[in-house]
């Protein structure tokens, strides 16, 4: 590391930093304390601060610059390493944590009171994805997890919407339901997957797109897509997202590489959705994707055909090798023998375009004549165990995604066989 240190030390320029300039600060972290209360981290942009000095917070409005509250630091801190040292004085150029002050939150500014204007804020990216949080109703609920109920689920939502300003939470359709706004369905995942970790079990609706509407146009959130793959793999990219309305801008060699092309394309939000996994598989890992908001734009029409039908189980126990030898032919098994499963639960994918309801718990019929061929040795294909992401980025409209801190399993929004059908012909009507 020590070229790369010299090189930023030699070229790059040295912040100007006013120690005699009342105190400013621009809150970049947030973090909560159960003693301290909110802990506000930034870079000291100007002035001094000390241990008891009064401040107060401000953010800008379309109005002006606003006041948020006024108060007296109780504590600062730095970072040493991976351990917080407490100090009881900072600096312009300092990076530090402070805490005496509960509404001011990131992107709005801490300074001395006889400070009136406000650092300018980083603008984010608005949401462009959001997915349905409930509670896990399914028939193996409450086996595995720890936090099972809708009120700890919002508040752990709520929490982490206080210190991730990319995340907005809102009231779901449902009772005990959410509705969490992210900028794509890695940074949601993500979330799923800590609170997975800490113990929660939940429902997780499959992502949806946020459309705007301006004088009677539907607009949706269009992305730029930069792809870098082998020559070999161009023909499938291109094939993959014109099915999902991309639109290519640019091709051609990668300089300084042979047999390596890079693709522009611009392609919706919803198009991209569970692409990456399909990417990453068929260029087995030599492919580079990359993605970034760019803006609304006109809704491009529906997209072509992303997956095929799935598997439904009817029966609820443990899953038998012997029924799942005879499903083999039907498509790509989820599941594995010794599984537990329940009506409704998704095991697999169909090899046709339509769903197939299936019972992967049938039994051997025992009787008290042997017949030759009935004892052969069964041999079944490794079933496909997904992952969250990829999970996501599967799921259509009318599943869900049963989250566990032991297992994830997908199934029908709808468990009961008659009711899927009724709901379906409501929609078609």
């Amino acid at each position: 590391m020590s070229p790369l240190l010299d090189s930023i030390v030699q070229h790059v320029r040295s912040p100007k930093a006013d120690l005699e300039a009342p105190f400013q600060m621009l809150v970049s972290m947030m973090e909560r304390d159960f003693y301290l209360g909110r802990i506000l981290t930034g870079r000291v942009t100007s002035g001094v601060i000390r241990v008891g000095d009064k401040v107060h917070g401000l953010r800008i409005t379309d109005e002006g610059v606003q006041k948020i509250e006024d108060g007296k630091v109780v504590k600062l801190m730095k970072k040493k390493g991976t351990s917080m040292a407490v100090i009881e004085a900072a600096g312009a150029g300092d990076i530090i944590s402070m805490a005496g002050l509960s509404g001011p939150a990131i992107g709005h500014t801490v300074a001395n009171p006889e400070v009136l204007t406000a650092l300018p804020a980083v603008e984010l990216d608005p949401p462009t994805i959001s997915m349905t949080f409930g509670v896990n109703d399914s028939p193996l609920a409450g086996r595995d997890g720890t936090h099972v109920t809708g009120a700890k689920i919002g508040n752990r939502l709520m929490a982490e919407a206080e210190t991730n300003l990319a995340i907005n939470v809102l009231p779901g359709p449902l009772s005990e339901s959410y509705e969490v706004q992210g900028r794509g369905e890695l940074q949601l995942g993500i979330l799923i997957e800590n609170m997975r970790r800490e113990g929660f079990e939940l429902s997780v609706s499959p992502p949806r797109v946020m459309y705007k509407t301006e004088r009677g146009e539907r607009l949706e959130p269009i992305e730029e897509v930069t792809v870098e793959v082998d020559e070999e793999h161009i023909g499938f990219v291109l094939e993959t997202l014109n099915n999902r309305k991309g639109e290519l801008l640019d091709m051609g060699p990668v300089p300084g590489t042979t047999g390596r092309t890079r693709v522009f394309m611009t392609c919706p939000s919803r198009g991209l959705v569970g692409v990456k996994g399909v990417f990453n598989s068929f260029t087995r890992g030599t492919g580079f994707m990359h993605r970034a908001f760019q803006a609304y734009a006109k809704y491009r029409g529906p997209l072509g055909t992303v997956r095929k039908g799935v598997l439904v189980s009817v029966g609820r126990g443990f899953i038998t090798s012997h029924a799942l030898m005879s499903l083999e032919a039907r498509g790509t098994l989820f599941v594995s023998p010794g599984m537990e499963t329940y009506e409704g639960m998704i095991v697999g994918e169909h090899s046709r375009d339509s769903d197939l309801e299936i019972n992967p718990v049938r039994t051997k019929e025992l009787t008290n004549i042997r017949a030759p061929g009935k004892d052969e040795n069964i041999r079944l294909s490794p079933p496909r165990l997904m992952t969250l992401e990829e999970a996501i980025g599967y799921v259509a409209v009318d599943e869900l995604i049963e989250v566990t801190p032991k297992v994830i399993r997908l199934r029908k929004k709808y468990l009961d066989a008659n009711k899927r059908k009724m709901m379906k012909n409501k929609i078609m009507q």
